[in-house]
């Protein structure tokens, strides 16, 4: 049996572990009845926990959002994973948001048990960061994107591509995919009529959210292999299609998602489309995978370089 204060705090765990909650459900994970659930409730209303109640007997409680952030309470490994997070976004490519996460960092391990400060300073005495290579975008525009995504609501903003061509653009967002380098948003485009690809650090300023909308059968499954066969290609004039006599999960691991979309054809060969600028360096690119590959589809220059490239190395080697 809890007393009080155990008690009060157990339940607000459970109301911030999932977003419903029956009353009979949290009164048996807490061994009481359903009576003292609702005073508890009250309670933490007045600690100023914005706990929301749906009479009836589909009802029940949900803790929402209030004016002012309460205090939050968060197992072991979630700790570990919230300061492990902001060390990374201290150095990450969203600017910003460095000086806010060393604070935030800085108040999370003022109260971490012992265990749990030697279990995040061993992480991050293990850990080498490398430098970002991807741009930096605004802290802002990746809040308001990602709230926009969530609430279902329209975005308007100004959108510079590669050519350098600047246009508005209204959107229908539907998923933030982070290479790692870089930011993109999937969203449905209005004024082309078909799913689109944005690169968060070409928008121009700060997007600007409209009235909801009801979300489209989005345009693949796997949004992150979407995403990659998209900025794969889409950025080249030349486009090349391979077979290569190797399993898709191995090739994967040797390349970048944003340099080629890569897709299984049987356990021992996949299907890849990549392209480039200029024609010079592909075959130097596909040399370094350092496996047999097929040309399925690609402009005659290409195959004539190759066989080129082919008979010089041979030449080289005495051969």
């Amino acid at each position: 049996m809890y007393g009080t204060s155990e008690r009060l705090l157990r339940l607000l765990s459970l109301l911030q572990a999932r977003r419903d909650w029956p009353g009979p459900d949290l009164a048996g994970r807490l061994g009481v009845d359903v009576r003292t659930i609702r005073r508890d409730v009250e309670r933490l209303r007045q600690l100023g926990y914005p706990v929301h109640a749906t009479p009836g007997a589909a009802g029940g409680y949900r803790l929402g959002s209030g004016a002012a952030l309460p205090p939050l309470l968060l197992d072991d490994d979630e700790a570990v994973a919230v300061a492990v997070g902001l060390r990374t976004a201290a150095n990450g490519t969203v600017s910003g948001i460095e000086e806010t996460s060393v604070r935030a960092l800085a108040k999370l391990e003022q109260v971490l048990p012992a265990r749990l400060r030697h279990r995040v300073r061993a992480m991050d005495a293990a850990m080498v960061r490398m430098p970002g290579r991807g741009p930096v975008i605004d802290a802002e525009v990746l809040t308001v994107t990602a709230t926009a995504c969530r609430d279902h609501e329209r975005l308007r903003f100004t959108y510079g591509t590669h050519r350098g061509d600047v246009a508005e653009r209204d959107v229908e967002p539907l998923r933030l995919v982070h290479t790692g380098w870089r930011w993109y948003l999937v969203a449905w485009d209005l004024g082309r009529g078909d799913w689109r690809t944005f690169r968060l650090d070409r928008i121009d300023g700060l997007p600007v959210p409209s009235f909801r909308f009801t979300p489209r059968e989005p345009p693949a499954e796997d949004l992150a292999a979407y995403v990659s066969s998209r900025i794969a290609t889409a950025p080249y004039p030349h486009i090349v299609t391979l077979r290569v006599l190797a399993p898709a999960a191995v090739l994967a691991a040797r390349i970048s998602p944003t340099s080629a979309a890569v897709e299984p054809i049987d356990a021992e060969s996949c299907r890849v489309r990549t392209g480039a600028q200029q024609f010079d360096y592909l075959p130097f690119y596909l040399a370094q995978w350092d496996i047999d590959f097929e040309v399925e589809d690609a402009p005659p220059e290409l195959t004539e370089k190759l066989a080129r490239i082919a008979e010089r190395f041979a030449r080289a080697s005495g051969r």
